[in-house]
């Protein structure tokens, strides 16, 4: 009985880690050579032309966060016109099966019971881009998946886009 406890922990710790993996966030960052980023001390939201964009309460969200980032890396949002850096976003929310499994049982010698199930969730990116105005060139861009799913609440995307603004935005600027 002991054993069998033993293997059934042992099973529903690695499905519990299995899962938590499955979910995490990914980031991908890449910016232009060469870019002296040290000139760069305002911003302003800009749109992307042609750019998928959420209703405007998730707009708002995905704004706040990323402002809060760039305040913390000492970046001012630009209240006129005129700005150092003008930053954009998109967004696109795809369909990805996700596997719930789980198991029982003692092992080869006992045998056991084994239950997978499949759902399909959506799975939001974004990409967050920033050009030189004085260039018109992209100097900055990144990409975090597993942002946004429109199927949660509002307070867990938000904890979920702060989350990953903060991981996508950890290394600007980026290094010379």
């Amino acid at each position: 009985m002991q054993r069998m406890r033993r293997t059934f922990l042992a099973v529903a710790g690695l499905v519990l880690s299995m899962s938590v993996m499955g979910i995490a966030q990914d980031v991908k960052t890449n910016s232009m050579p060469g870019t002296d980023f040290s000139k760069y001390h305002t911003y302003k939201w800009v749109a992307i032309e042609g750019a998928s964009h959420p209703d405007q309460i998730v707009d708002a969200q995905i704004k706040q966060s990323v402002d809060a980032q760039m305040a913390a890396k000492g970046l001012t949002k630009a209240s006129g016109d005129t700005a150092d850096l003008f930053v954009g976003y998109q967004i696109a929310v795809d369909q990805e099966k996700q596997w719930n499994a789980y198991g029982m049982g003692g092992g080869l010698r006992w045998g056991g019971m084994a239950n997978a199930t499949s759902s399909t969730i959506s799975v939001g990116t974004l990409v967050l881009d920033m050009y030189d105005p004085g260039t018109k060139q992209l100097v900055w861009t990144g990409t975090a998946t597993k942002t946004l799913d429109a199927s949660s609440k509002q307070d867990k995307n938000q904890k979920n886009l702060d989350k990953a603004m903060e991981k996508l935005l950890k290394d600007y600027p980026p290094k010379a």
